[in-house]
């Protein structure tokens, strides 16, 4: 009897002493981005009043860092004297690579080990994933926190690892730019890339240039809605404002504290309405013009005269006085030739240089620049368009048009950094959920920004070295707050984190979304607004001999679906996804995830109008645009609608100029009592309407149908037959090229085409 009362108490004790000893529960090792080697060993270490921290001149900024985050996040004070547990950062001149660092965590002591201040602060971001995510609000009360003990060995892949902000289209606060640096700094990114002049707008105080301030930086009013939206309406609202240079100066200050190089975009010869609208001699005309207040490129660029250059010069002064950075970003984008080809001067000055051509004077406008940066001690990066008409001797080139700017200058001995729209581009929608919120266009979903490789295949490995890295970028045309900026920038960037820093042989992207629920956490914790489509539901429909299914899945393993197809709200109650769900009729179906107690994420819902030319075999003369057909034929006939608001899903099929004959062949003859279907109508995207269409049955028997001219965004066609046929061929000859005062003139017109429905 006292055997047993011993060994119960003895197992208590234990008990006791374990829990002690155990990470708490939000506790993780899942560091973001991954780390090069993680090793998790025995124990923890107890992190309270009694830790102290100790540390060389040469890492004040990291050991500062750390110091402040535990003791505004926590009850906890660190102390600096002779405490017998302690942080530890300590120079290691082994470490070859600047940002690298190691991490060992055992129970009496952490250390921190780097070369530089740099990579001891991006050890001190991996050990903040660490701590509990109360730390990021100054909301944790305990008096000690248990961290898990590892060590961690790490270095980035990439030198350049950045995000953009563009404030010329929309501005934003300084607290609400430092907020957006505190993230990227998390993320162990090193660059902030401020993209300060466009046509809507000119946000840097330059004091030799006062209507800088007075004019390009305000526009009389703002586009609403999208500007593809016909026609175009106005808030009727002055918008804009500037950063003031002490602004300026602090944000570099705070950014250089978090190891954030500020690199500062100042747009030539392009997007430079803004500043012409301040000063007129600077364009071709010499005419007064204003500050643009819609969206798009301008004909309207610096003219390359001694004038607009000692202007040019002017800013880059002060501008250079205020960013330390080795580079300046100029821009050099979608600038129009019409104002050039048409200007005497510019004609005279081609003649006079030897140039070839419009394109040549861009070369030379951008290789001036770029001289005067040079003898300055400053380097320009580019947009890709700076490649045409010849490279700046020593440009970068910043490849956004997909990555044949890249493969290009790179070829040349140039470095590149890799921004494709394809990837990068953080104000394209991030799903294909009808409630999202209004974007550019096209869609960037968190898989693919993960899928990216920075390095294109078409480089040799002795050209891989002039890969510097990658970068997101956020443009602002549909991003008026700061929440909405959150929302689209993460957690995109959080992926793009880890592609530009971690092994790509080691990322998994399985892997990289359970880390990321985790870290959603301490995002939660800073009041960051990123968009949460982990637990969305995701839908596919698929044909094979056996019939027509529709196949669910999720981005989290082992998480439950439960679904209804009557069109009713799914419940804890409703079926379990197990399998690929059978189709046999017209259907509404929903689902969402559940756990044990309640539903998780938004519901997903799929209308599927199941018709007798589902499943069908479809042939059409030429294939679809490849940005606009990844759905493939049998989009047309699955028994899904595409978007009512986006002709971006993969349900609808976009031909450029083409005119399209579908075939659908039914395997029989059947009785057939109609033909319905939809074409996108969007004038501002240069999409059009086709002007009629013909069917005709087993090769015989022609409908011909007008379609009238309508301004709605969904013009819908139906058809009315009787006829028992095999075989169903619809002609829809494109619109043409786009007549003169529409929106796209002088191109050919896109067609948009959506399910043909057959009954």
């Amino acid at each position: 009897m006292h055997l047993k009362k011993t060994l119960v108490i003895l197992v208590f004790i234990s008990f006791l002493l374990n829990c002690k000893n155990q990470p708490e529960e939000s506790l993780n090792t899942q560091i973001i981005p991954l780390p090069a080697t993680q090793i998790i060993t025995d124990g923890v270490f107890i992190l309270n009043n009694d830790t102290g921290i100790q540390f060389e001149e040469d890492f004040k900024v990291a050991a500062h860092f750390l110091k402040s985050f535990i003791e505004e996040g926590s009850t906890i004070l660190i102390n600096n004297t002779n405490a017998s547990q302690k942080i530890a950062f300590i120079k290691d001149e082994t470490i070859n690579n600047n940002e690298g660092y190691t991490l060992n965590i055992n129970p009496n002591r952490i250390t921190i080990k780097a070369n530089t201040d740099q990579g001891a602060f991006y050890a001190v971001q991996s050990l903040r994933q660490l701590l509990p995510p109360e730390f990021e609000n100054g909301s944790y009360i305990k008096n000690e926190v248990s961290i898990k003990c590892l060590e961690v060995t790490d270095e980035p892949q990439f030198i350049y690892r950045g995000m953009h902000l563009d404030v010329g289209r929309h501005m934003f606060s300084v607290d609400f730019i430092k907020k957006y640096i505190d993230a990227i700094a998390m993320l162990k990114m090193n660059t902030f890339h401020w993209h300060l002049t466009e046509d809507q707008g000119w946000r840097i105080e330059i004091k030799k240039y006062p209507r800088l301030q007075e004019v390009a930086a305000y526009r009389n009013e703002t586009l609403i809605g999208h500007y593809r939206d016909q026609p175009h309406q106005f808030d009727g609202k002055r918008y804009g404002g500037f950063y003031t240079q002490e602004q300026i100066k602090d944000l570099v200050a705070y950014a250089q504290e978090r190891h954030v190089i500020i690199i500062p975009e100042i747009e030539m010869p392009g997007h430079s309405k803004a500043a012409i609208a301040a000063y007129p001699e600077l364009g071709c005309t010499g005419e007064q013009i204003d500050v643009a207040t819609k969206w798009g490129v301008f004909e309207d660029v610096y003219c390359p005269k001694e004038s607009t250059f000692k202007f040019l010069e002017g800013v880059l002064d002060e501008v250079m006085t205020l960013f330390p950075s080795k580079y300046i970003h100029i821009g050099g984008d979608e600038a129009p030739k019409t104002r050039w080809k048409n200007c005497k001067h510019c004609q005279q000055l081609i003649k006079k240089e030897g140039l070839k051509d419009e394109h040549q004077l861009q070369n030379y406008f951008i290789s001036r620049m770029e001289k005067y940066l040079n003898c300055k001690g400053r380097q320009i990066i580019g947009w890709d368009e700076i490649l045409e008409g010849g490279l700046a001797p020593n440009a970068t080139v910043m490849s956004w048009r997909g990555i044949k700017g890249a493969v290009e200058a790179a070829k040349q001995n140039h470095n590149v950094i890799l921004t494709p729209g394809t990837h990068c581009y953080f104000d394209h929608y991030q799903s294909d959920n009808e409630n999202e919120p209004l974007a550019i266009g096209g869609l960037l979903t968190l898989e693919k920004v993960y899928s990216f490789n920075p390095i294109p295949e078409e480089l040799s490995k002795d050209e891989y070295k002039y890969v510097l890295g990658a970068q997101g970028n956020l443009w602002t045309e549909y991003i008026k707050t700061p929440e909405k900026a959150e929302y689209m920038a993460f957690p995109r960037a959080i992926a793009l984190s880890e592609v530009v820093w971690s092994n790509p042989e080691q990322r998994d992207y399985t892997n990289f979304v359970s880390r990321l629920v985790q870290l959603q956490k301490r995002f939660d914790a800073l009041g960051i607004n990123y968009g949460n489509h982990l637990y969305d539901v995701k839908g596919e429909i698929n044909t094979t001999a056996e019939g027509v299914f529709y196949t669910l899945k999720v981005s989290l393993n082992n998480k439950t679906i439960r679904y209804t197809l009557d069109g009713s709200e799914p419940n804890l109650h409703s079926k379990v996804y197990e399998e690929p769900i059978s189709i046999t009729k017209s259907a509404t179906l929903k689902a969402a995830i559940f756990n044990t107690e309640k539903q998780l994420g938004t519901t997903f819902i799929q209308k599927l109008d199941f018709h007798k030319a589902v499943g069908k075999k479809i042939t059409l003369s030429v294939e679809p645009h490849k940005l606009y057909g990844s759905g493939g034929s049998r989009a047309l006939i699955n028994s899904i609608k595409g978007s009512n608001k986006r002709f971006t899903d993969k349900e609808w099929l976009g031909f450029k100029g083409d005119d399209v004959v579908i075939t659908i062949d039914l395997g029989e003859a059947i009785e057939i009592n109609s033909i319905e279907t939809r074409f996108f109508n969007s004038n501002g995207a240069w999409i059009y309407t086709p002007k009629h269409i013909d069917v005709s049955f087993n090769n015989d028997q022609v409908v011909k149908t007008k379609i009238p001219i309508a301004n709605d965004k969904i013009v819908k066609i139906n058809i009315q037959t009787q006829v028992k046929t095999r075989f169903i061929k619809l002609r829809i000859p494109n619109y043409g090229i786009i007549p003169e005062g529409k929106p796209g003139a002088g191109n050919k017109a896109w067609t948009f085409i959506d399910e043909i429905i057959v009954n």
